[in-house]
């Protein structure tokens, strides 16, 4: 059966505490003898290694025929591997408790690694084998093909998953963002197993490699294992160039009919990339808007105030070749009309006033206090610091992060509303939305 992982109450409190004075040297960098690197945080009081990696290259390096490959690979490279058919493959990682894990976004091909310490060189040669000898067998294809389908066909018909696609297809028209990460029934159904080895020799290298480990496991130890498992990759990978983009069809509202009561509203509209100097300051922008909390403006006005939705949120999404902000919002088909002028009147009053000082000062001591809960077990520790090397923060980031939000100023924040909240939103509905209509030059194209 799958690790449970432990909570790591002590580790979390030295990674996150700025009083600490010897948290800066408890992430370590690695280099292994053939120079692959990795960032560990060792913790020899629980008997348990998490290690997360990733590469660049997830659904944006399918051929726009085989739209799903990267996603379809990411369900078989544990399917079978070197000498070891899938049946035997999985017998091995279950037979000690071994959890491997990989997924594909927009942007990488990610792996996940559980284990207890005592069977480490058996999880490490398992993963050594997925990430270097897939095998791609016939059979285990074909059932992870229609497993990949039967999700397909369950999307087509859910109104979250309508509303989503939509919205992505019609702001990234011919750009590979616009294409679902699953792929669609024709395109995974075309995909054969020469597709899937094609990518990843395409795809898994170690030019673009970043490796977090957590747990019981000194640098030494660790060092030799990573060349066992990278070593072998090819030195840089042969990936299809990805443009820049910015959503376009701003002021568009796009309506799937659906026969259901209530109306899905995904919106969005152009944000922030990561490495943008104003990045922090729209990210506590967002959460006073709609950042998912009961103090936000979009939960306040939207549900408590009007009873529209039950959850409606925004969210910054910065991809590797987009900035982007998007939100959601459920309500009764005669009332999402009301519900879209809240939420646009609430984004347009705080373009205008910007935020309160109490607004500012919640959304900060928010944002500082919960973040220690993305550290308290070693695969949430792993995760982040995965992130953070992914996003180029720098390895101190953990021990800055809390205090760059704490220095954001109401200017800072306003800032940021000039920049972010002054344009029409894309709009995609499921559902049967009374009186959602096009909005008064509507229609064009955003940059």
């Amino acid at each position: 059966m799958p690790v449970t992982l432990m909570p790591l109450t002590a580790m979390t409190l030295a990674l996150v505490s700025e009083a600490d004075a010897e948290t800066a040297t408890r992430i370590e960098r690695v280099v292994s003898p053939g120079g692959i690197k990795a960032w560990l945080v060792r913790e020899p009081a629980v008997p348990l290694i998490a290690l997360e990696f990733a590469v660049t290259g997830g659904s944006t390096q399918d051929a726009p025929s085989k739209a799903g490959t990267a996603n379809l690979v990411s369900g078989l490279l544990d399917e079978g591997a070197g000498d070891l058919d899938s049946a035997a493959f999985q017998d091995r990682l279950d037979a000690k408790a071994i959890e491997l894990r990989f997924s594909a976004s927009r942007d990488h091909l990610s792996g996940s690694l559980k284990t207890l310490a005592e069977n480490r060189d058996e999880a490490f040669g398992l993963l050594a084998l997925a990430v270097n000898a897939p095998r791609f067998d016939a059979e285990p294809v074909e059932r992870v093909r229609q497993q990949v389908l039967a999700i397909i066909r369950r999307k087509s018909t859910n109104p979250n998953a309508m509303s989503s696609e939509a919205w992505w297809a019609a702001a990234f028209p011919g750009h590979v963002y616009g294409r679902p990460v699953e792929g669609t029934a024709e395109t995974v159904t075309a995909i054969g197993p020469e597709d899937l080895r094609a990518f990843v020799g395409r795809v898994l290298a170690r030019d673009t490699l970043k490796i977090a480990v957590v747990g019981d496991i000194d640098a030494a130890t660790l060092a030799p294992l990573l060349d066992k498992v990278f070593g072998r990759l090819p030195a840089t990978g042969q990936r299809l160039d990805v443009a820049d983009a910015a959503p376009q069809g701003l002021g568009q509202r796009l309506v799937i009919d659906v026969d259901v009561p209530q109306t899905v509203l995904t919106f969005g509209w152009p944000g922030l990339k990561r490495d943008d100097p104003d990045f922090v300051p729209a990210y506590v922008l967002n959460h006073i808007l709609g950042g998912g909390t009961f103090s936000s403006r979009f939960y306040r006005e939207v549900r408590e105030k009007r009873g529209l939705a039950y959850s409606v949120y925004s969210y910054l999404m910065p991809l590797d070749h987009a900035g982007l902000m998007i939100g959601r919002v459920s309500t009764r088909n005669d009332r999402a009309a009301e519900s879209l002028a809240v939420i646009e009147g609430e984004i347009a009053r705080l373009a205008k006033e910007g935020p309160s000082a109490e607004e500012l000062d919640k959304a900060k001591k928010y944002l500082i206090g919960s973040y220690a809960l993305r550290f308290d077990t070693s695969g949430k520790i792993a995760g982040q610091l995965l992130q953070i090397q992914l996003d180029d923060l720098g390895i101190d980031y953990i021990h800055r992060r809390n205090g760059l939000m704490a220095a954001v100023t109401i200017e800072d924040v306003r800032r940021a509303a000039a920049r972010l909240l002054h344009g029409k939103l894309l709009v995609s509905a499921a559902g049967r939305p009374v009186g959602l209509a096009q909005p008064a030059g509507g229609g064009g194209q955003g940059g």
